[in-house]
């Protein structure tokens, strides 16, 4: 059980306001914080006390785009993001959530979900059942869940390239509805991905006027390099019509001829937020993204499944379209591939863990194949199951939108639990911008870096009591050495934990000590402020 009572003296802390840290001893009482004073105003007497000297304390960190939906699930703890100081995690993000589900059409969506989560069995169908089966394994960070809209559109009808007709997208937003009665934050999109890519906006906009004034719609955008704009438009147009809040998720300029206009798009979202709509966004902290394979396919090959994508992958006609659809691209298709190059695609986690930690470019060049015949031949393999991580962003632009006001801050790792060699990110975000923005390029103050990865999320999440090292809030608590915290950026060889974390504490107890979790899982579901 944790203590009743700890003082924790001798640290300088960073409250989250975005003041610059100052010397104070923050006194923990009954899992909250019950006092802030300056060095020694708090008599010690007999409560036991932390030395935190040299150490800076900060709220728990807010990550506010993850994929861990399934962290509740697994057999072991899963530690990558407590052991760097989150506490908590908005999951559900890019239209994957894993509810609800319906009987007729679970088995697409099972299938589907595999190309980035591990096996699992669905004994659930609603959004209620699902809550309470990973509430009951318990929970490792506080967990903060979006509803997706690619899931509720499998959920209705299945991986259709087609509109939904009224009935349809009436039940849509009564799956949205039971979602957000059971405490759903919001609703997340990922418009590049099946079947949400065959939506159109007026869908959006219907469903996000379930979502209310203080709702929440997040979203991959439909487009993130030469249609970076007009997607942000379009976002903006769903919040305008759809009477909600708008979140951006990781911002970036994908692709060699878009890099720098990371200022443009800025500029666009100033623009909306200064005529009345609340528009936010998030980024993460390197010049490489991750996804799942099948990403790099044009829209017309991803329908009906895996089925008709293996069937489309099986057949040499379709093949040959294929390839001139990749050559030349598609109108309002962001190709992926045309932003990194073959050489610039790493095969990350494989269903049979072959292939990964190379390029798709050395693969070619080890087996004498055309590129694009090595990733037809990897993704029919491995059935589909295959991440990768895409070199496809420009440092300058990751710091420019660093540096603009307000950018939160969102690891985007992608599902645990398949081994490999996932990004670097699922392991490191926190501590990399902390090192890489705060301490070498001073691209932020420690205080305002702080804000951005606490009290802001909190606000604009709506994550209650929590967010600020303030009297009264939930003692969920990092202490870090602000001259060593770091996260070394090894794509090929990512899985190790971050450095310079002294420790994590969750409601007045500790659960992280240096690079190891004590545990036992004491974070738990939460819903969203009022």
């Amino acid at each position: 059980m944790p203590r009743n009572e700890m003082l924790i003296r001798g640290g300088t802390v960073a409250d989250g306001s975005g003041r610059e840290p100052v010397r104070a001893d923050v006194l923990i009482r009954a899992g909250r914080i019950a006092a802030v004073e300056a060095p020694g105003a708090v008599a010690a007497g007999d409560i036991p006390t932390v030395d935190a000297t040299g150490l800076v304390i900060a709220p728990g960190f807010i990550d506010v785009h993850s994929h861990a939906d399934n962290a509740a699930l697994l057999p072991e703890d899963e530690t990558s993001k407590i052991l760097q100081g989150v506490t908590t995690e908005v999951t559900g993000n890019c239209g994957f959530s894993l509810a609800p589900t319906r009987a007729d059409s679970v088995a697409a969506f099972a299938s589907f979900t595999q190309r980035i989560f591990p096996p699992m069995e669905f004994a659930w169908s609603t959004w209620a059942e699902f809550t309470r089966i990973a509430d009951a394994h318990g929970h490792v960070t506080n967990w903060a869940p979006l509803v997706g809209h690619g899931t509720l559109r499998i959920a209705v009808l299945g991986m259709a390239d087609r509109t939904p007709d009224a009935d349809e997208l009436r039940l849509m937003g009564r799956e949205l509805d039971l979602a957000l009665e059971g405490g759903a934050f919001g609703m997340s999109s990922g418009l590049v991905y099946p079947p949400a890519v065959f939506s159109d906006t007026d869908e959006l906009v219907a469903l996000a006027r379930h979502l209310g004034a203080d709702g929440l719609y997040t979203t991959h955008m439909r487009g993130e390099g030469a249609s970076l704009l007009t997607s942000i438009d379009e976002s903006a147009r769903i919040g305008a019509e759809g009477g909600c809040r708008v979140h951006i998720s990781h911002l970036k300029s994908n692709g060699r001829s878009n890099w720098g206009r990371m200022p443009a798009a800025l500029d666009r979202i100033h623009q909306y937020a200064e005529s009345g709509l609340s528009l936010t966004k998030d980024i993460y902290p390197y010049t490489a993204g991750a996804t799942m394979l099948t990403a790099l396919l044009p829209p017309p090959f991803l329908a009906d499944g895996d089925e008709g994508v293996l069937a489309r992958l099986a057949s040499a006609e379709q093949r040959r379209r294929l390839a001139m659809m990749m050559e030349s691209g598609l109108p309002g298709w962001d190709s992926h591939l045309h932003g990194a190059g073959w050489d610039g695609i790493l095969v990350s986690t494989t269903a049979s863990h072959r292939y990964e930690g190379q390029t798709v470019a050395e693969l070619a060049r080890a087996s004498g194949e055309l590129p694009l015949d090595t990733f037809i031949r990897i993704l029919r393999e491995e059935e589909l199951h295959v991440t990768m991580v895409l070199f496809s962003m420009d440092e300058q632009d990751v710091r420019t939108a660093f540096a603009d006001e307000d950018t939160m801050v969102g690891s985007d790792g992608l599902p645990p639990g398949n081994g490999g060699k996932p990004h670097p990110r699922l392991f490191g975000t926190f501590p990399r911008v902390l090192a890489e923005y705060v301490r070498r390029h001073h691209i932020l103050p420690l205080g305002e870096a702080v804000r951005r990865m606490t009290s802001l999320p909190a606000k604009v999440f709506r994550i209650p009591e929590r967010g600020r090292v303030a009297k009264g809030l939930i003692a969920d608590l990092v202490a870090f050495d602000p001259q060593t915290i770091d996260h070394e950026c090894d794509y090929r060889d990512p899985v190790r934990p971050p450095s310079g974390i002294a420790w994590v504490m969750q409601e007045g107890a500790m659960v992280v000590d240096g690079r190891t979790y004590t545990g036992p899982r004491r974070g738990r579901r939460l819903t969203p402020a009022a």
